[in-house]
């Protein structure tokens, strides 16, 4: 049976079982909004667990986040991506990564790579349609090219950082042993002088700057907020620790402090919202970027696996919205809501015609959310990565002739997940587990089931994944191998380059900035704290070239 074939079997198997019962094929139908386009203030957090929140965790202590998550909707059943570059890029672009070509790993600091040039992002759609845009905290979506950077990809300003992680104090980022450089940019220059100061504090600062400079009554305003918290190293000012210093895990210890900090910073955002007049016409939205990673504090219990893996701990996000536009407000909602739904809906809101743009793969869930409608999502592709290692017991014989099950691919449809290839560390650890376990240790289950390469779970009547039901349901199975088929026709080719040495901050004025494809000297352009007399300009250029000549040669020699 061919693949065609069997992509139009399982639609109409998924549609007799009720899964596929609205028009799948066109997700994007956008009503218009019948209030003044809203101020928009997305919070991301990264690497926040599913058990690292208040209201699921009476140990955390988020106030801020819990009271404005009960005034609002909270979104029980929303997904994101298991690492930080595919949730982002997902978020930006309301597309699958196997859309993007990002279908593996994250962009690393020293890849040539971004997000596709010829993809129109959220903040470019929002700035068409009439908006302020500005971007704070962290990027980590490529910064090889200048067109890379957030001011070229749709923010009219942007104050962070362009990598994956850096130092909370000291902005310093490495990649690898020795290849090390300061990373905090304002717009398209490195922001030399802000070391020492807390970076979610910081950020927090600076969008109440924003803020207080933006008048709300003549434009409308988005404002992407992405905190490095609560992302490795594990930093926060002493007096958020000591409220948990009865947590035996010193890295949980550590961990919940730095959350209690990024609470405090979106008290003062919201804060701000209703001292400059922006609250009674603003929709916040607060998303984590993907599960927690227990070895460094972070906790998804009870869900199964960690920050990384395509369990529901790796990819079952915290959500929630919090506007005075909501029709429905004080509830949790259930409804089925992926990261990709955000640039839709959030289009839609601003009075942009979302139903004119092909490739999206996301929704619009603004009535679903605002009005408790059914929602318009009935399936999720959490991804499928032809670069991962490939399941030592996978075969196209385990996938029943229809898929290769070595493959790391998961997708849901309805209450059903798949998940097929090597899906990541797949324990249930809780919250108390001490980091530095021997590494042994970590790893008992997985050599349990070291010969499986395929699982089936009912994730509505089994959300922990205690359950596999492949055996069981070998209907289901087919079914939804079928639709990953579907899916993998649609791939683009993976984005995955080598690293370049360019990249090397050393090479680059201390800083990790764009290196490739401008002709601009960027030692110069990132020079730290030095100021140059137009008159001196061409020499300078001349010093900077031989310094670097002399340190290529050096380098050569050893």
């Amino acid at each position: 049976m061919t693949a065609a074939a069997l992509t139009a079997l399982s639609v109409m198997s998924l549609l007799s079982l009720g899964y596929l019962s609205q028009d799948w094929t066109s997700p994007n139908q956008v009503e218009q909004p019948n209030h003044p386009r809203p101020h928009i203030i997305f919070i991301m957090t990264d690497d926040q667990g599913f058990n690292d929140i208040g209201y699921h965790n009476r140990d955390i202590h988020t106030p801020t986040l819990d009271k404005l998550a009960a005034e609002g909707v909270k979104l029980e059943n929303y997904y994101i991506q298991p690492i930080c570059t595919p949730s982002r890029s997902q978020f930006i672009t309301g597309r699958y990564q196997i859309h993007t070509g990002l279908q593996h790993s994250i962009i690393r600091s020293r890849q040539p790579s971004c997000l596709p040039f010829d993809l129109r992002t959220l903040p470019q759609r929002l700035q068409e349609a009439g908006y302020a845009t500005h971007m704070v905290g962290k990027w980590h979506l490529g910064f090889y090219k200048r067109d890379c950077l957030p001011t070229r990809r749709g923010f009219h300003t942007y104050f962070g950082s362009l990598t994956g992680s850096v130092d909370y104090y000291t902005y310093k980022s490495c990649d690898g042993p020795g290849i090390c450089g300061y990373d905090l940019h304002e717009g398209e220059r490195v922001a030399w002088g802000q070391g020492g100061r807390y970076s979610t504090h910081l950020y927090a600062q600076r969008v109440r700057k924003i803020l207080a400079a933006h008048d709300p009554s003549s434009q409308p305003l988005f404002i992407f907020l992405s905190f490095q918290a609560v992302h490795t190293p594990l930093q926060s000012p002493r007096e958020y620790i000591y409220p948990y210093r009865q947590m035996g895990n010193v890295f949980r210890r550590k961990y919940a402090g730095m959350v209690s900090v990024v609470d405090e910073a979106v008290r003062n955002v919201t804060y701000a919202l209703r001292k400059y007049g922006y609250y009674k016409n603003s929709v916040i939205i607060f998303s984590t970027d993907n599960g927690g990673q227990p070895l460094f504090g972070g906790s998804n219990w009870p869900l199964r696996g960690r920050k990384g893996t395509y369990w529901e701990g790796g990819v079952r996000g915290i959500g929630f919205v919090h506007s005075p536009l909501l029709r429905r407000r004080k509830r949790v909602s259930k409804a089925l809501v992926h990261i990709t739904d955000w640039y839709p809906t959030l289009v839609g809101l601003a009075g942009g015609n979302v139903s004119r743009m092909d490739g999206l793969d996301g929704y619009d869930m603004w009535e679903t959310i605002s009005s408790r409608k059914e929602s318009p999502r009935l399936e999720i592709l959490h991804n499928i990565d032809p670069l991962y290692n490939a399941a030592r017991h996978g075969s196209l014989k385990n996938g029943y002739g229809i898929w290769n099950t070595a493959i790391q691919a998961a997708v849901r449809v309805g209450d059903w997940k798949l998940l097929t290839g090597n899906p990541g560390y797949g324990d249930w650890i809780p919250p108390q587990m001490l980091g530095n376990f021997p590494e042994s240790w970590w790893n008992l289950e997985r050599h349990t089931e070291a010969k499986k390469s395929l699982w089936l779970f009912n994730v509505a009547d089994d959300p922990y994944e205690r359950y596999d039901l492949a055996e069981r349901r070998p209907d289901v199975v087919k079914q939804l191998l079928a639709r990953l088929v579907f899916y993998n026709q649609t791939a683009v080719p993976v984005r995955y380059p080598a690293e370049d040495p360019r990249a090397d901050p050393r090479r680059n004025g201390g800083a990790w900035v764009p290196w490739e494809g401008d002709e601009e000297n960027w030692e110069a352009f990132y020079l730290r704290k030095r100021k140059v007399k137009k008159q001196k300009r061409k020499f300078c250029k001349m010093k900077s070239f031989f310094r670097r000549l002399n340190f290529r040669m050096m380098s050569n020699r050893i």
